[in-house]
């Protein structure tokens, strides 16, 4: 996972200032009646980046001809020079790296930039826990494999990574061993910083010793809380509208994150980018098939195939006791609670029991959409060894038969 270094940039910052006004405007110079209000504060705001680099930029051509643009549009469709001066949304915003202050708030809060004339944000929800599953931003639910590292986001603004390491000696079930999370630097807001998690070390604190985002004007849009010492950790990452949780349960950790979906689209190439598992899913040769997980005669079989593994295990369960313990702590069976039967029955290690309850009570603090909270279907791709037989041969019979009926009454009428 590659850390990103800040760029070098000319004491002129127009180029700057022109790629934000035109990432906020799309390109466009003529909005329709109803797009003039958001246009206007893409003005303004144009033109508080351009008096905030006037002196550096006296003898560039560029920016004299940008701050003659910005009066001539402001005329051309009567925006006043005073109002709202929001920052663009972050969804059209680069990385950004500039050093210089502001005076305005809402850059560095992401609610903030949304003005009365735009729509609210909607948020989206990631999670990965056990052994492990994965509820991806789009509430897909998967079990995976997916050994060693892993990214889990991989966007403008942070990168996640997962490490999953097997949970028994010579078993396919793995859980998560270490997390890093990487904070980009983002124009005033924040540093760059990183943020590392081992088992059995779940610091409270960035990897350089800090809490929050830096030496930069708005420094304390990224912080971190400790909720119970060396158990659960809290990011705050208000410039990007961003809440992560991570927990140590047992020994392997959980991470869960609230992300607006500008945020979660926020990549250069969507179509050509690699594997970002909260957003594309595990790979289908990664995922795990867990419906022969359900029933009491798949348990016994597997116990018999899994013999030398299973004693290693804290506890041996099987399907009854392992539905049973679930039940304590996750009443409905939803995918929460079929994930937590499943690590049951193949770790043995009850805490597994408490990571499946965290991940949905961090659901309940973190999704937006109360009415998901549950989910019960899995989503797994079919491959074609795994595909439904096909309907075709019958409908041919079918027609066949039909055909050879017709033919016979044809010939008694001739």
């Amino acid at each position: 996972l590659l850390l990103s270094l800040p760029a070098v940039t000319s004491p002129c910052n127009i180029l700057k200032c022109n790629s934000e006004y035109l990432a906020a405007t799309s390109g466009s110079h003529h909005p329709g009646t109803e797009e003039v209000p958001e246009f206007c504060t893409a003005l303004r705001a144009y033109a508080h980046c351009t008096r905030s680099t006037a002196r550096t930029c006296r003898g560039d051509l560029a920016y004299h001809s940008a701050v003659h643009g910005i009066d001539d549009l402001m005329v051309q469709h009567n925006c006043s020079k005073d109002g709202p001066t929001s920052q663009p949304r972050l969804r059209t915003l680069p990385p950004g790296d500039s050093q210089e202050r502001s005076d305005s708030p809402e850059i560095c809060h992401y609610e903030k930039s949304f003005h009365k004339h735009s729509a609210t944000p909607n948020y989206t929800h990631c999670g990965l826990f056990g052994d492990p599953h994965l509820r991806t931003f789009t509430d897909s639910f998967q079990t995976c494999k997916v050994q060693g590292a892993w990214p889990l986001i991989d966007n403008n603004y942070l990168n996640v990574q997962v490490t999953n390491t097997p949970v028994l000696p010579g078993s396919t079930a793995t859980a998560t061993s270490k997390l890093t999370i990487i904070f980009k630097s983002f124009q005033e807001c924040v540093d760059q910083k990183v943020y590392q998690a081992e088992m059995d070390e779940l610091p409270a604190a960035f990897a350089d010793g800090s809490k929050n985002g830096g030496d930069k004007h708005g420094a304390n849009s990224l912080k971190i809380t400790e909720k119970v010492s060396g158990q659960h950790i809290e990011i705050q990452a208000k410039y990007i509208g961003t809440t992560i949780v991570v927990r140590q349960v047992g020994r392997y950790l959980t991470f869960a994150v609230r992300m607006p979906e500008e945020v979660v689209n926020a990549v250069e190439d969507r179509d050509n980018q690699g594997l970002y598992l909260c957003l594309r899913g595990c790979p289908l040769n990664q995922q795990i098939d867990v419906q022969s997980f359900r029933s009491p005669q798949a348990t016994e079989g597997r116990t018999r195939r899994k013999g030398p593994i299973l004693p290693a295990a804290p506890e041996a369960f099987t399907y009854e006791t392992a539905t049973a313990k679930c039940r304590e702590k996750l009443p409905v069976e939803d995918l929460y609670f079929q994930s937590c039967v499943f690590d049951l029955l193949t770790t043995g290690d009850v805490n597994f029991m408490l990571a499946a309850y965290y991940a949905f009570e961090d659901v309940k603090m973190l999704h937006s959409n109360k009415d998901k909270l549950h989910l019960y279907e899995r989503t797994r791709d079919l491959a074609p060894s795994n595909a439904a037989p096909s309907r075709r041969p019958r409908a041919l019979l079918a027609l066949w038969a039909a055909l050879l009926c017709l033919s016979r009454w044809w010939s008694v009428l001739l």
